[in-house]
């Protein structure tokens, strides 16, 4: 479990140039000049972007709730062993 969200948390080596992305072919700067020069129909990339900033805020707010959930647990223990 803590494998899963590590790597849910990890900083991708694509964003520091380390490793090409292998989601889109769009992100290859020779794919598109062959597309620019071949007269095709330009591609809508806005639908990709979106998908992923979709993503990136389900992570954020299933992080979010998971600390949350684990501070809820943290102080109703607090308040069961002051209990006692």
């Amino acid at each position: 479990m803590l494998r899963v969200l590590l790597n849910l948390c990890r900083r991708p080596a694509v964003r520091f140039g380390l490793v090409s992305d292998r989601r889109s072919r769009l992100r290859d700067p020779r794919f598109v000049s062959f597309m620019a020069q071949s007269n095709r129909k330009t591609l809508d990339t806005d639908l990709h972007d979106a998908v992923l900033r979709g993503r990136k805020l389900v992570r954020q707010g299933l992080t979010l709730l998971v600390a949350g959930g684990g501070a809820w647990v943290v102080i109703e223990s607090a308040r069961a062993l002051s209990v006692f």
